[in-house]
């Protein structure tokens, strides 16, 4: 039993689609059908609940409509993985701290060598000429039409891109902005995250995640010229190297991921980007600490480019080919464990679901409070997120 539930565990958080069945194309079926089929998929994506009648459903609708089934090799890598996953549990009891210092109260500290910090010198706000190059960016987030032309009746859309977590985390964000009467009335919120797609995925500009995210921006009456500031949480699965391996190799799919945004978003000017909550009581291997805690490095790295010039991460038309969006730490959502940061941010076993990993309800709510919060009060998105007089 627990082996066939880690199969399914490492298939929804690689590929929910190979459980639940592709995207249906056009003309699959009858249109309520088709739109049933993809409501549940696209839910499941999210990291949400379905019934077991809605997956019969999806089970048969596939079958019927001849959608592909996961296939052997698929099979044969969910296997391999429920065999990492068998002992882990009994070999990594959940830890309610792990001793690890934040890197934003790190500061000048070291972690395996590391500076801490958000940002470079053990700071953690961005150095003045960043912050006011950014500042002026959000100057030109203005609504624009369909066409990408500043229009008073066009729109402002805000997307989030990640993997299962930041999905989770983003409807809990979108309901807190929903309830919030000092937004923009401008301002569009789209999900563009989704289950199983991780930073490794979302490097490929050809990924059926970008078509995905383009269905996603046309339900909500949305284009890809509307789209002009992100937010940014990604993972990658199974991380096994020792530090810094593994954060150098998602500091790598980042990059491609936020390279490939800034050309299917022309207009996408600003960029946050955060790393994972605590992972102190998971029980599988899919993402633990420390892998979780130094994730955070990726995105110091490739902030630190940008501000070092790499032409790489440009975001200035006046310095060469903008291929990257401008950049900054989003909040900072890592804690360790019960023992709370010095703002009171800490992480109760309860905040977390069943595999340690996922955040359960409260833990989605501390992430949208916190990204929320931000996106309030910070210089770079106040003038465009916030209602003004």
């Amino acid at each position: 039993m627990k082996r066939a539930f880690a199969i399914l565990l490492f298939a929804i958080w690689t590929n929910p689609l190979a459980v639940f069945g592709q995207e249906p194309s056009a003309g699959a079926g009858a249109d309520a059908d088709r739109q049933r089929y993809s409501d549940i998929v696209e839910r499941r994506s999210r990291g949400e609940a379905v019934t077991a009648e809605e997956r019969e459903f999806a089970l048969q609708y596939r079958a019927a409509n001849n959608l592909a089934a996961p296939g052997r090799m698929q099979a044969r890598q969910g296997q391999d993985q429920a065999q990492r996953f068998s002992g882990y549990a009994s070999e990594h009891p959940p830890r309610e701290s792990t001793g690890m210092v934040p890197l934003n109260e790190l500061g000048k500290g070291e972690y395996k060598g590391e500076e801490g910090g958000l940002y470079p010198g053990g700071e953690n706000t961005p150095p003045p000429a960043h912050l006011a190059a950014g500042v002026a960016l959000a100057g030109e987030i203005v609504p624009r039409n369909a066409d990408g032309a500043a229009a008073d009746d066009g729109k402002i859309v805000f997307l989030t891109i990640g993997m299962s977590n930041t999905t989770m985390e983003s409807q809990a964000f979108l309901a807190l902005a929903a309830a919030d009467g000092d937004l923009n009335p401008k301002l569009t919120l789209v999900d563009g995250a989704q289950g199983g797609q991780t930073a490794r995925v979302t490097a490929n500009p050809q990924a059926n995640f970008w078509k995905v995210v383009d269905e996603r921006l046309a339900k909500r009456n949305a284009t890809r010229l509307q789209v002009q500031a992100a937010w940014i949480k990604q993972a990658n699965a199974g991380p096994t190297r020792p530090f810094p391996a593994e954060a150098k190799a998602l500091e790598a799919d980042l990059l491609e991921t936020l390279r490939t945004m800034r050309a299917l978003y022309p207009n996408l000017k600003i960029a946050y980007l955060s790393s994972r909550i605590y992972a102190g009581y998971a029980a599988s291997p899919l993402n633990p600490e420390p892998h979780a805690y130094e994730g955070a490095f990726a995105v110091k790295w490739l902030i630190g480019r940008q501000l070092a010039g790499d032409p790489a991460l440009n975001f200035d038309p006046a310095n060469g080919p903008a291929t990257c969006p401008w950049l900054a730490w989003g909040p900072y959502l890592w804690a360790d464990g019960m023992k709370a940061r010095s703002d009171g941010l800490f992480y109760a076993r309860e905040d977390l679901a069943a595999d340690g990993t996922h955040p359960a309800e409260s833990g989605r709510k501390k992430v949208g409070e916190l990204l929320l919060a931000f996106l309030k009060n910070d210089p770079t998105s106040r003038p465009w997120f916030v209602k003004q007089p």
